[in-house]
């Protein structure tokens, strides 16, 4: 593809044809039996793990058809030019794919309608170059071939004769078994329908002619080859030779200039082709109404986002044409975004082993007759979207996100098809309306799916009863027995005319419908990305830094763009801002500053700021209101302009300087070419060759590059290719060379792909996260959102089932990873059953200072396992793998888990290839070393998905053996809270002090209530701590109270409210010691600090200015919080009643000069204080300046009074600090802390309790409190129902 300098004369990238090729049978090598087919059933062989003795016999299976069911190799016989420098001939490649299936035979009784199909070669470097094909039937002139095919067929009816009788089961079933297509019953049936003979029969082949062109001019070239086959098949000779029109194709018909339309000439009749402007969608000439027809609106819609979330998809159908017309129209309503993994509409059958590619491709595979699609064994299911075309069905990947405005969306396309008189729900479920008969009767002829003349018969049945099992099936008997149920078609010359219409008036239809079904897709993205530029990030001087830098580079700001997308559209942008399209879609966005743009970011970029015109809405306002496209007209009217005035017209075909009498014209026989005159082009004689000035030649040549047919000159071109490769493993797989060493090559970079990727992906999750929690510490500004993390986890469940699923031995279940897990879960409970000897657990408990602590937590893949097994609402191996793979994410597991799963070299030998990554040592090594990277940061991604399974929790009271009794003579209790619910109350087994329970997960643990009745002689109750863990997640909560339980000691409290902090691991030595309970807390936790007053030992009094500093930082990560997205704001409860939160603040503001000191030996609290300002307010009448603050004056006494009894009177025995805690609580919900404040400031009972110089005495530092507190009245704040539970106001 790449060329050196301006095109000269007549070049081709300005040329409407690149070459002309025949393919066919060689009359001189005669039948060769096509070796890509055995291979293609070797490589089956080896994929169902036969060993290969059973493949050779497979390879044999060729010949258990009947010759004429059998594949011989083609040949490409001729192609004109030679070669072409910047479009290489590929010989290989082009006879596979014009003849995927190789040769076929027929006789006269076989139905020989010629087929059209079409096909893409997409290069290394993502150019394209399509081809089109006419395959027809030729009769067989040589005698040597005709006797080769009476002779295999002798020998294949002597073998089926013996198998027959050996066999002395029942007839039926072993003719089933031994005939091709297994319905015929009898042997002389057998003899009769499914034979050659040489004297009786006429033996036909197949043979096509192809025009490869540098762009879809689908129905253009669908014209020419139609009309030149016609040349051949008809009675008079065609007005010129073959060459002439073959040669004026080639050399004298120009591309049509953007916007403009071009008339050429055929053998019989004009052809007219037209191509967008610089303006218009780019061109595509693939009917989207067949698209529409064979999948149907909402199945299209479904494919459609699984091709832009760059999932694997596979299309499925028997014919040709139809695979390519699905993967052109899905990838042309991808605009402007553009497929960037492998691209095979039509897979050959010897390239089946591409389906084992561990990334995201868009393959197309013909499905064989009567082949089900349970048969069809495929590498890698877990993120697979299968497409039956022919079935109208699809299978989709488990998870995936809607597109957005989804429904309105599958509206505004109906509504354009329904103008048009197509039903959304596609052909196959069409109702008999008269409308819809018509309709098929007209797609039938534009279609043109089995005749190669356009057909202008009548409609008939069987076409429209495609759709039916039955039908089918009766119609492929017919076909074998001989009968024909083919059309009765009628001359063609009485109809041509109307045909001939209605085929113009419908190709203008479809032209209509293809651009505004496209603009109606165009349209979503424009609205979607209306803003995009405005979070590009343009961080390099210049190109050369950008190219050289790219990797490290983040060059869109996601965290921002999602953050003002609306809630519907967040599942779906999440993904899609991750895929390789989008990434290169903003890389051209990037370059565009120092080159010319890209063809489609142009078009796109200008429709935006006309949207931007139109609407004065400011763009950062995002709304999901749908908003239909508005320039369907225009689209239509200005394809149609072009296609009524014909802007250029080629020359002529014209007679050439020939030798005579060569290549006379036979009928039915398509004529050997004088090669001579078809060589080379004519010499600088034409209008459009030398196109005048360089300026315009330079921006033809820029455009033309842009649409993948221009010149790639130097060292850029390869730094643009790596740059956007980032993150690929593989682009496109070479067709024509399959030698053992490429495939291994290939295999090799698929490896190395994946270690890229995942290398990539443990780095963005790890900054992503660190970011995240680095602004917990207060470093920077978050950019990560939860949903954001979820799909980078979804994403990594994705690599690894593809790590997983690359070079199979034998595909057992929908996902790899969790049939090697059951596998080696299999191997390793026999070896437990045999061997039954205890497994090292570890030290079972470590004694902490109180001597009591939790029993460490076993490591165990298995039992990892068993815990996903257990969860009876998941119900797919994929689903099950990925719950595997969030759990051990989460306990920090993932690493060690899989090399345990790895160090089983016998079975990673018995279930891989030895290509496999897994099977890869270094590279394997590498990737559980980034898969350790991500122990680095705590993921919540097990619980927070699966909110509603059962989880067992062991929970266990530490208390304070020194300076109380161990276990209390009371009936205690214990209740756990956590973001998703609580247990409720649990009584603690007598004499106990570790208990286990199972309830619905609670998600991350927040608080744990703790109380006894009081009764016994040993009631008081000195507890240090409470650590409650949960037993599949291991993850450990420690709840520290430090604090007395029982009537007259401490506070008098009879339960407590305590706050719980997640104990972080160690270290990755210490990953199986994980759970035990760490040292002492190094800070007063803040159950010590609570009660500053009944701990008399503490020396460090805050002063002042540090508890003003306390009050202001508490308030402020307060606000923080609600300034967090939803998603990830973590727990209000710590941020108000942990050890930095608002109760501690106000308490250390309430304790500052309060008269503390035990006043006849008794303790004084606060809450002492509070009830005394309480008993004022009651008795007293307050008088104020005026009669408005007086009013406001009272009404705030009377709720500070309405919620210090309702503390009080409620049924829980809670003790002086916890009535405190729970009223500031209250206060801050219902924003009432700035009114109380003021009151207890000016109440007499302070004099009597705070000394002058307290805070709360100081009328300016009361006022900077209050104004504070202030901040926190526009926040809605929910409280956790633990710590406000049985208080009513």
């Amino acid at each position: 593809m790449s060329g050196s300098g301006a095109p000269g004369p007549g070049a081709a990238p300005c040329r409407f044809a690149h070459y002309f090729v025949l393919c066919g049978i060689d009359a001189e090598s005669g039948l060769e039996p096509d070796e890509l087919a055995v291979l293609y059933k070797w490589l089956q062989a080896d994929l169902h793990g036969k060993s290969s003795d059973t493949a050779d016999k497979t390879s044999g299976e060729n010949f258990d058809q009947s010759p004429l069911r059998r594949t011989f190799k083609s040949k490409v016989l001729a192609h004109y030019p030679q070669n072409i420098e910047w479009n290489p001939f590929d010989q290989d490649a082009v006879n596979m794919l014009c003849m995927p299936k190789g040769l076929s035979f027929r006789t006269q009784a076989d139905n020989r309608d010629p087929q059209l199909h079409s096909f893409i070669i997409t290069r290394e470097d993502g150019s394209r170059t399509y081809g089109f094909v006419l395959t027809f039937y030729e009769e067989v002139t040589s005698k040597q071939i005709c006797t080769a095919m009476q002779t295999l067929y002798q020998m294949h009816n002597a073998e089926q004769y013996s198998s027959v009788c050996a066999s002395s089961s029942c007839s039926m079933d072993s003719l089933a078994s031994s005939i091709d297509e297994g319905d015929a019953t009898s042997l002389a049936k057998l003899q009769r329908y499914n034979s050659y003979d040489i004297s009786r029969d006429t033996l036909y082949v197949s043979k096509c002619i192809c025009l490869i062109t540098p762009l879809p001019f689908m129905q253009a070239c669908k014209k020419f080859l139609i009309q030149l086959y016609k040349a051949v098949t008809s009675q008079q000779p065609p007005p010129l030779p073959l060459e002439s029109y073959i040669h004026n194709i080639l050399y004298e018909v120009p591309l049509p200039p953007p916007g403009r339309s071009l008339k050429f000439y055929g053998v019989y009749e004009p052809i007219i082709c037209q191509r967008p402007g610089p303006n218009e969608l780019p061109l595509s000439d693939y009917p989207l109404r067949e698209v529409f027809e064979l999948l149907g609106l909402e199945n299209l819609v479904q494919v459609f986002t699984c091709v832009l979330l760059e999932m694997q998809i596979l299309l499925y159908s028997q014919d040709y044409q139809r695979l390519m017309t699905v993967a052109e129209g899905i990838t042309t309503l991808l605009f402007p975004f553009q497929w960037q993994h492998v691209y095979v509409p039509i897979l050959p059958a010897s390239l089946l082993h591409f389906l084992d590619a561990p990334v995201p491709y868009l393959m197309g595979l013909q499905s064989k007759e009567g082949t089900d699609r349970s048969k069809l064994e495929l590498p890698q299911e877990a993120n697979l979207c299968f497409v039956d075309i022919d079935n109208h069905f699809i299978e989709l990947p488990e998870e995936f996100p809607q597109f957005p405005n989804k429904l309105e969306f599958i509206q505004e396309i109906s509504e354009v098809l329904l103008q048009f008189g197509i039903p959304p729900e596609g052909n196959l479920h069409c109702s008999d309306s008269a409308t819809k008969l018509k309709n098929l009767v007209l797609s039938d002829l534009v279609n043109d799916k089995k005749n190669g003349n356009i057909p202008s018969n009548a409609l008939n049945m069987y076409e429209l009863l495609k759709g039916n099992e039955t039908i089918a099936r009766l119609q492929a008997l017919a076909k074998r027995t001989g009968v024909t149920m083919e059309k009765i078609t009628t001359p063609l010359t009485e109809k041509e005319k109307d045909g001939k219409l209605s085929c113009e008036e419908l190709e203008l239809r479809d032209y209509k419908l293809n651009v505004q079904l496209r603009e109606v897709f165009a349209n979503r993205f424009t609205q979607m990305f209306a803003d995009y530029e405005a979070f590009v990030i343009q961080a390099a001087p210049d190109m050369e830094s950008w190219l050289t830098n790219r990797e490290q580079m983040q060059n869109f700001d996601k965290a921002s763009f999602l953050s003002d997308q609306p809630e519907p559209y967040l599942p779906f942008l999440s993904h899609f801002i991750e895929t390789q399209m989008f990434a290169t879609f903003i890389d051209n966005k990037i370059i565009s500053q120092w080159e010319e743009k890209d063809p489609f970011l142009r078009v796109f970029d200008s429709r935006i700021e006309k949207i931007k015109l139109y609407n004065v809405r400011a763009p950062a306002l995002r709304t999901s209101n749908y908003q239909k496209c508005s320039t369907l007209k225009e689209a239509a009217q200005s394809i149609e302009q072009r296609l009524m005035k014909i802007d250029h017209t080629a020359i002529h075909p014209h007679l050439l300087d020939m030798k005579i009498g060569q290549g006379k014209y036979e009928q039915g026989f398509f004529p050997k070419l004088q090669s001579d005159v078809l060589a080379t082009g004519p010499t600088n004689n034409n209008r459009w060759a030398s196109r005048s000035t360089t300026t315009q030649r330079r921006k033809d040549r820029l455009r033309q590059h842009s649409e993948h047919i221009g010149l790639d000159n130097d060292l850029r071109e390869k730094y643009m290719q790596e740059a956007r490769s980032l993150g690929k493993n593989l682009r496109q797989p070479k067709l024509s060379d399959l030698s053992p060493a490429v495939i291994a090559q290939t295999n090799w970079k698929f490896v190395e792909g994946l270690l890229k990727e995942c290398r990539m992906k443990t780095k963005r999750m790890l900054v992503e996260k660190m970011g995240h929690e680095a602004v917990e510490l207060g470093h920077g500004e978050a950019n990560i959102t939860g949903l954001e993390e979820n799909t980078l986890i979804a994403s990594l469940c994705d690599l690894l089932e593809r790590i997983w699923s690359h070079g199979l031995q034998v595909k057992q279940g929908k996902s790899a990873l969790w049939s090697h897990l059951l596998q080696y879960q299999e191997r390793e409970e026999k070896q437990e059953h045999s061997a039954e000897s205890p497994v090292a657990v570890g030290t079972e408990r470590r004694k902490s200072d109180t001597g009591i602590t939790l029993p460490t937590l076993r490591v165990s893949l298995i039992q990892d396992m068993r815990h996903v097994q257990n969860m009876s609402e998941i119900k797919t191996d994929v689903g099950r793998a990925r719950a595997w793979i969030r759990l051990s994410l989460e306990k920090k597991l993932l690493s060690q888990h899989l090399k345990q799963l790895l160090s089983n070299q016998a079975l990673a030998k018995k279930l891989y290839k030895r290509y496999a990554f897994l099977r890869c040592e270094e590279e394997r090594e590498q990737f559980l070393y980034h898969l350790l990277s991500l122990n680095a940061v705590d993921y919540f991604c097990f619980t927070s998905v699966f909110t509603t399974i059962m989880i067992p929790y062991r929970s266990v009271i530490i208390p304070i053996k020194k300076l109380s009794n161990a276990i209390t003579t009371s009936n205690p209790w214990i209740c756990v809270s956590g973001e998703l619910g609580d247990t409720g109350v649990m009584q603690i087994p007598k004499n106990h002090l570790e208990m286990t329970f199972e309830c619905q997960n609670l998600g991350k643990l927040t608080t744990v209530q703790i109380g006894h009745d009081n009764s016994g002689l040993l009631a008081k109750w000195l507890v240090d701590c409470v650590m409650v863990r949960n037993e599949i997640t291991g993850h450990t909560y420690k709840f520290p109270c430090g604090r007395w339980l029982g009537k007259g000691v401490d506070d008098g409290s009879l339960e407590r409210i305590l706050i719980g902090e997640l104990v972080s691991s160690t270290s990755d030595e210490e990953l199986g010691k994980q759970c035990r309970t760490p040292p002492q807390q190094k800070s007063p936790t803040v159950a010590r600090r609570l009660s500053i007053t009944s701990l008399t030992g503490r020396n460090t009094k805050p002063n002042a200015g540090q508890i003003q500093e306390g009050i202001g930082e508490a308030v402020n990560n307060i606000v923080k919080h609600f300034h967090k997205p939803e998603k990830e704001r973590g727990s209000l409860t710590i941020l108000l009643c942990g050890e930095n939160g608002l109760v501690a603040a106000l308490e250390q503001v309430f304790h500052h000069g309060f008269k503390s000191a035990r006043i006849f030996h008794k303790n004084v609290f606060i809450w002492d204080f509070i009830e005394k300002a309480v008993a004022y307010f009651e008795t007293s009448d307050q008088i104020g300046d005026n009669e408005e603050a007086l009013l406001l004056q009272r009404s705030s006494c009377k709720t500070f009074c309405h919620y210090v009894n309702a503390i009080n009177t409620a049924p829980r025995n809670i003790g002086k600090d916890g009535k405190f805690q729970i009223l500031v609580c209250l206060g801050t919900r219902d924003h009432l802390l700035s009114q109380w404040i003021p009151l207890l400031a000016e109440c007499p009972p302070i004099t009597r309790m705070y000394e002058e110089n307290a805070l709360l005495r100081d009328r300016m530092t009361v006022n900077s409190l209050i104004r504070v507190l202030q901040t926190l009245q526009d926040f809605n704040i929910i409280l956790e129902g633990s710590l406000i539970k049985g208080v009513d106001v």
